[in-house]
């Protein structure tokens, strides 16, 4: 870890005044004489296997130590900045003296413009809504209902042809002539291709026919489909036996109860997590929070690049993505840049709420977090630690915890109120509602809770 000391200056400036350890400077030479000695051509020797004495009498000290600094002073810088918790906006300005040995500390300045920090509003007084943990009677008859089909006896329908809802065994014969046999699937339950549940619908068993279906470039294929089993299901009455069968429970009443208790915990951390993102908005606009272009450009870049793996790992072309989405490329960055900008002020405002409150995590409280994570996945707790640590997660996930703290802490005290006020209150007409143009709402349905 580097040592900094931060001056702050005019304008959202700041100098940094950076310490790198004798290891790491050392670490950086070797690093550069390697690359130089792979880039070098000195006659009897094969390139990687120059020694550094031979190295240094070609290229000189000067040269060797200006390459380990110039390719190394970039990720010192931001180990820094990223230790001070600045958010740089711009390149720095460095300036230093080159090291001209490995058994000292190096030092350097990087003066640089960042991201200011917003000034947060009396959030007790913010109003939030939030809705109340109500359970549908309908939600607990349709986990009634699946519970039941999960328990259905599959019966053979006789003559009937199939119809959705069915259980067929079918042989599927491409074009090509590769065959899918004995495929089993219910009708209706989104296994198959629609054209080819369609297809399928109203035939019997033995019957063949040609189905065509599209492909998701607009070309079209066609197979061979021969239905050789219907069955239909037949679900048990919805009565205590049922509850003792499929169930640790004697009753209905007791399952039902029980199917009540547990959508409505689930509804309850559904309603707390949206409760805890419009807290974050509030925050932000109560605060104004405009996040720096260049901060909200890297992140959307970063969003990219998720999403982009993300695909490639289903198998799925970004054109075809679009295409099946029916969005278009400047739509799909606008939505990024939107999100980018929203997380990135969530973030601002709870950092600016963190350090208000003097919010500090210690080594021990993430190192739980990990331990906790890694035990539930059955893996070594002290490795994953140590990986955790070697791959530079360990500081991302300390702010990450800092910031969930501070908006525990927001949440707590902000005034709830019913989300039907809300809405009413939206619809109100009001001085603040007359904004300039250069006023920019930042809150977004589809944001996401930071940490």
């Amino acid at each position: 870890m580097v040592q900094t000391r931060v001056e702050e200056l005019p304008g959202n400036r700041v100098r940094l005044e950076v310490v790198v350890p004798s290891a790491e400077v050392e670490h950086a030479v070797d690093h550069a004489a390697s690359d130089l000695a792979q880039s070098l051509r000195i006659p009897g020797f094969r390139k990687g296997k120059v020694p550094m004495q031979v190295l240094l009498a070609r290229v000189g000290r000067e040269r060797l130590f200006a390459e380990a600094v110039e390719s190394h002073i970039g990720g010192w810088f931001w180990n820094a900045a990223g230790s001070s918790g600045l958010r740089p906006i711009e390149s720095p300005q460095y300036g230093y003296e080159p090291p001209d040995s490995t058994k000292e500390d190096f030092r350097f300045t990087a003066t640089v413009g960042v991201q200011p920090k917003p000034e947060l509003p009396a959030w007790r007084e913010l109003e939030v809504p939030a809705g109340e943990p109500a359970v549908p009677p309908e939600l607990i008859e349709r986990e009634l209902e699946a519970l039941r089909d999960s328990v259905a006896e599959l019966v053979p329908v006789g003559d009937r042809p199939a119809q959705e809802g069915d259980t067929v065994v079918v042989d599927l014969i491409s074009e090509a002539g590769d065959a899918q046999r004995d495929y089993v699937a219910e009708l209706g339950a989104g296994r198959l291709l629609e054209a080819v549940e369609r297809g399928l619908l109203g035939m019997s068993v033995g019957q063949t026919d040609e189905i065509e279906y599209e492909l998701p470039d607009g070309s079209t294929q066609k197979l061979n489909a021969t239905i050789k089993d219907v069955k239909e299901k037949v679900l048990p009455p919805l009565d205590d036996e049922l509850a003792q069968a499929a169930s640790e429970f004697d009753s209905l009443d007791e399952l039902r109860a029980d199917v009540e208790s547990k959508l409505g915990e689930q509804i309850q951390a559904e309603i707390e997590s949206a409760f805890r993102a419009a807290t974050a908005d509030a925050l932000v606009e109560a605060s104004r929070a405009e996040p720096a272009a260049a901060l909200v450009e890297a992140r959307a870049a970063e969003l990219w690049k998720g999403m982009s793996r993300s695909l490639e790992r289903r198998g799925i072309p970004v054109e075809t993505y679009l295409e099946i989405t029916g969005d278009t490329p400047e739509r799909l960055r606008e939505r990024l840049i939107a999100e980018a900008r929203q997380s990135i002020a969530r973030e601002l405002v709870l950092e600016a709420v963190a350090d208000e409150l003097g919010i500090e995590i210690s080594d021990g409280e993430v190192e739980a977090l990990i331990r906790e994570q890694a035990e539930a996945a059955e893996e070594d707790a002290d490795a994953t630690i140590a990986g955790v640590r070697e791959a530079g997660g360990f500081e991302r996930l300390r702010e990450d915890v800092r910031l969930r703290a501070a908006l525990d802490r927001v949440a707590a005290e902000v005034k709830r109120i019913p989300v039907e006020l809300a809405r009413a209150r939206e619809k109100l007409w009001t001085p603040e509602q007359e904004k300039t143009p250069g006023d920019t709402k930042l809150w977004t349905p589809a944001s996401k809770e930071p940490a």
